[in-house]
């Protein structure tokens, strides 16, 4: 000890100082590196860019996302589900300004031919994965992601995706807002005499799948068909028996869906908005009824209201 240099003890509680400013700055860092509670939206997301993700969990399930510029905080779910085309890319493109012009947050699934070769009929043990349930375990990654409202959906659907959405709104009318309907193929009818996917007899292949009327039937709905969607062209189910019960083509069958769902709600004494509309200029093409025909200005009207200024 009789051996230190002068100032020793200066030395050292400059040590002891410089320890304790380390320990604090060792303890910030782990603070720092503990990973949040929810993901970072601001570095999940591009707000006014249609994005491509993966599905957490599950990588090979994959969507497409738009966020209006404003953000999405608070803001309203909209689900667009593609044909057997599965061009959901092009959904999300053609929806995109609109989403923005309403200030609602876009998701578009992609059901894949492989995982999810019977997605219009939401999908069994026979028919691949459930895509209802892909769509909300999509819907509310979308919603932790952006701060949208993910509880009750807006949706829509054009050929075999709008077989999907009207069904999907028939399965689970508590998750469904408002529901449009884009040319599909064929429909289920509100009638418990027939079994699913014609009717709405029970399903022993969708385990949670309890059909409830006196629920769906309140569910605003929308029928949008191309004005020449006329023939029998493929993809088209050309059943007897669904010829016979609900048309030859899709604007037949559209009307007759919206009509029998009309005339069901009237039967249980439900004030119900089914409305059915052509689409001008159009077949049975999504990029032409959107186009040609002004088809997303109509859905997005009726789901959502006067476009806001």
């Amino acid at each position: 000890m009789n051996g230190q240099p002068a100032g020793g003890g200066k030395w050292l509680l400059l040590l002891f100082m410089l320890c304790l400013l380390c320990s604090g700055c060792v303890q910030k860092h782990v603070d720092f590196a503990e990973p949040p509670s929810a993901p970072d939206k601001a570095s999940d997301l591009t707000p006014g860019a249609v994005q491509k993700r993966r599905l957490q969990g599950d990588a090979a399930m994959e969507y497409y996302i738009y966020v209006p510029r404003k953000g999405g905080d608070g803001a309203k779910l909209f689900v667009t589900v593609h044909g057997v085309s599965r061009d959901a890319d092009l959904h999300a493109e053609k929806f995109a300004s609109l989403a923005e012009q309403y200030g609602v947050v876009l998701i578009a699934p992609v059901f894949s031919s492989k995982r999810f070769p019977g997605y219009q009929q939401l999908g069994n043990k026979e028919q691949g994965n459930r895509a209802d349930q892909a769509l909300m375990k999509i819907a509310a990654e979308a919603g932790q992601l952006s701060g949208a409202q993910s509880d009750r959906l807006y949706l829509f659907g054009f050929s075999g995706g709008g077989q999907f959405v009207h069904r999907f709104a028939m399965a689970f009318p508590e998750r469904v807002a408002k529901l449009s309907v884009g040319s599909a193929g064929w429909y289920t009818f509100p009638d418990p005499k027939l079994p699913y996917p014609q009717g709405i007899q029970s399903v022993p292949d969708l385990p949670g799948v309890q059909f409830d009327a006196n629920a769906f039937l309140k569910i605003p709905t929308l029928v949008t068909v191309g004005e020449r969607d006329t023939t029998r062209n493929d993809p088209l189910e050309k059943d007897p028996e669904i010829d016979a019960q609900q048309g030859l083509t899709r604007v037949e069958r559209g009307k007759r869906w919206a009509q029998a769902m009309k005339e069901a709600a009237n039967a249980e004494g439900i004030t119900a908005d089914y409305r059915f509309q052509t689409v001008p200029n159009a077949g049975h093409n999504f990029e032409n009824c959107m186009d040609k025909g002004g088809m997303g200005k109509s859905v997005f009207e009726f789901l959502f209201g006067t476009a806001p200024v």
